[in-house]
């Protein structure tokens, strides 16, 4: 299975497609840092300016931390388009190059073959969200230092001190990337559903749209709907930047994402094994 796995690897990272997500990243996160060089200040003073007459504001508050925390909230929502230009192509690509004969006439099983090509799009996955922490972390700390993290959220202003923040954004980043997993892999449901790329790519954004237009409007007729939504939770990376953490809420967010993957991947298995391969 491993042997698979690192072929389907070899050929997602043979494409020139696939460094499009991270070339854009290191882009992203550059402009931001370098924006924020020159407006950073403009943004802390904006957040504390209510409390300026209350508190008295010490220390190094534009700093790396405060920029990650920016960017993931910036690229959250725009990371989806970047994984689904591999995710998509996974199966489909091969329906392109007509090579599902040929790659299904070695003695490896359809399940193999599909789990195989799953495995690969969640490791691209996990990669890419590793790469946005390391260059949001990394060199946001390389310019602005460290120091205490400001949060402007529904509860309010809340500062965290400075040993209290990095496992904070190490949990929050592996909760964004299951998050991307359910992208991923309903992009690769897609896939294996169509006979071109473009195709997957352009379903899965729309349904993410879709989705994050119902899980965002305050209507009493979408709150039955919205938590049967994965787009409900894959931004609850933000609940670990709070003062009183529920992680019985953590916990139940993670299984209903989990159980999206599962029931996506297995959806993807069956229409795949029953799939009539005639190239």
């Amino acid at each position: 299975m491993l042997t698979i796995i690192s072929i389907e690897l070899y050929k997602i990272f043979k494409k020139w497609r696939t460094y499009i997500g991270f070339i854009a990243i290191a882009a992203l996160v550059t402009i931001i840092q370098i924006a924020m060089i020159y407006e950073g200040q403009h943004s802390v003073e904006f957040m504390t300016r209510s409390l300026k007459d209350t508190f008295l504001f010490t220390g190094n508050l534009l700093n790396g931390y405060f920029i990650s925390y920016l960017i993931l909230n910036a690229l959250a929502v725009h990371i989806p388009f970047l994984i689904t230009l591999v995710a998509g192509d996974l199966l489909a690509g091969e329906a392109t190059a007509g090579t599902y004969r040929i790659t299904l006439t070695r003695p490896v099983t359809r399940l193999k073959f599909v789990s195989a090509k799953f495995f690969a799009g969640i490791i691209y996955t996990l990669m890419l969200i590793i790469f946005l922490a390391a260059l949001s972390l990394i060199l946001g700390i390389l310019i602005f230092g460290t120091g205490e993290l400001i949060v402007l959220n529904d509860e309010g202003i809340t500062l965290f001190a400075k040993n209290d923040i990095l496992w904070r954004f190490l949990i929050a980043y592996s909760f964004a990337a299951l998050g991307m997993m359910v992208v991923s892999t309903l992009a690769f449901l897609f896939s294996s559903l169509v006979e071109n790329a473009i195709g997957p790519i352009i379903s899965t954004m729309a349904v993410i749209i879709i989705f994050l237009i119902v899980s965002n409007i305050n209507i009493e007729f979408f709150d039955k709907v919205r938590p049967y939504l994965f787009t409900t939770y894959i931004l609850n990376w933000r609940e670990f930047f709070r003062n009183n953490l529920d992680f019985s809420e953590i916990i139940k967010d993670v299984v209903i994402l989990s159980g999206h993957i599962f029931v996506l991947f297995s959806l993807t298995a069956y229409f795949f094994n029953r799939k009539d391969i005639l190239s």
